[in-house]
């Protein structure tokens, strides 16, 4: 599958605007990561854009309409890897796509929350912000925070280095994200 089939079904599954934002985001920390990994940043890039596409017509049966999906067309690597993007589900992480896309999935939902609530957007969000929002378990209740310090343990990196990785990507996108700047 290439990047303008993955974008077809995103768009026949997705018509909720922070749901594809969403989707966006996390593709792009995908293919920030597999660059740095060397690793298949179009493999990356897809995973993270379709890990949610089933979400809004299906949220109880979330990631099994998509997973399917993936299965007919023949991509079983993409499958995997959004079928354990939740640790709670219990399927196992077992290569470096599904660890990163577990590890990027909450903590950049989380950061582009936390720009949502600022006057500057993401521009002058920082690390230390981020990590502060982390503890108020009001803001963002929805994000698991087990969740991020799981995908943190997986791939083996620093919190703060994550979350400026994050910010990074996050800030060099801003406009096609609609992230004041």
């Amino acid at each position: 599958m290439n990047r303008d089939q993955a974008i077809l079904i995103l768009k026949n599954m997705l018509s909720n605007k922070s749901l594809i934002i969403h989707s966006i985001s996390v593709a792009l920390v995908m293919e920030y990561y597999s660059k740095i990994l060397k690793e298949n940043k179009d493999i990356f890039y897809i995973t993270g854009l379709l890990h949610d596409a089933d979400y809004e017509k299906y949220p109880n049966e979330h990631p099994n309409k998509i997973v399917k999906k993936l299965k007919e067309i023949n991509e079983p690597e993409i499958a995997y890897a959004i079928s354990c993007h939740y640790s709670k589900w219990g399927i196992k992480t077992k290569s470096t796509l599904d660890k990163y896309l577990l590890a990027c999935d909450e903590l950049t939902g989380f950061i582009v929350a936390c720009s949502k609530v600022r006057p500057n957007g993401i521009s002058d969000l920082k690390p230390k912000s981020v990590k502060k929002s982390l503890k108020k378990k009001s803001f963002a209740a929805s994000v698991d925070r087990e969740e991020i310090m799981k995908g943190i343990e997986l791939i083996n990196i620093d919190l703060d280095e994550h979350i400026s990785n994050i910010i990074s990507v996050l800030k060099d996108n801003a406009d096609i994200l609609n992230l004041k700047t």
